[in-house]
């Protein structure tokens, strides 16, 4: 009898775990970073590992950038050579 309980009480802390580890999951935003990728910039979406495109220069990158934040509504962070974030643009209405 014992065991049962003992059973059914780990069974319903798993259902617990398990349901709520669902909700914790955060949806994935469409803002837009614009880095320094080899010896050129990058434009790359928040999250990700790939990069989405590549250019010569930063301001091309930034428009880039801009074109799929303001689609999305979404930032446009602007990185440094360094990496350290120097600006950001939001098209959030």
């Amino acid at each position: 009898m014992a065991e049962k309980s003992i059973l059914r009480t780990i069974i319903e802390l798993i259902e617990v775990f398990f349901n709520s580890s669902q909700h914790v999951r955060r949806e994935r935003t469409w803002h837009q970073h614009v880095v320094p990728y080899e010896k050129d910039w990058a434009v790359r979406r928040e999250g990700n590992k790939r990069i989405t495109s590549k250019h010569r220069k930063q301001s091309t990158a930034i428009n880039k950038a801009k074109l799929i934040a303001k689609k999305y509504k979404a930032d446009v962070i602007i990185h440094r050579e360094n990496g350290e974030i120097r600006d950001r643009i939001s098209y959030d209405d």
